[in-house]
């Protein structure tokens, strides 16, 4: 029973040196596609705080207009191709 329990220590152990190794490579990844490895350490966070700054701002935007206007274009749309409008009448009954 020791020796499953160490296995699967030994496992998940893994599983942590795996992840750290790939999150690594993907930030290496990420430094040689913006070639901000050639900046100085100041520069880069400069760098790192105004981009995902801009892609928190996309997000944000996104999150909020995106649902509103694909409301509005579907209601535009749907009145184009002959779709009734819902009447107040029918609304209150």
């Amino acid at each position: 029973m020791y020796s499953n329990l160490v296995s699967v220590t030994e496992s998940s152990g893994m599983d942590v040196k795996n992840l750290k190794e790939y999150l690594c490579w993907l930030y290496y990844q990420y430094l040689l596609i913006t070639g901000i490895y050639v900046l100085e350490p100041w520069e880069q966070s400069i760098f790192n705080t105004v981009f995902f700054t801009m892609v928190a701002m996309v997000i944000y935007t996104s999150y909020v207009f995106v649902p509103i206007h694909v409301r509005l274009a579907l209601e535009f749309f749907s009145g184009l191709c002959g779709g009734q409008e819902e009447s107040t009448v029918a609304l209150m009954n």
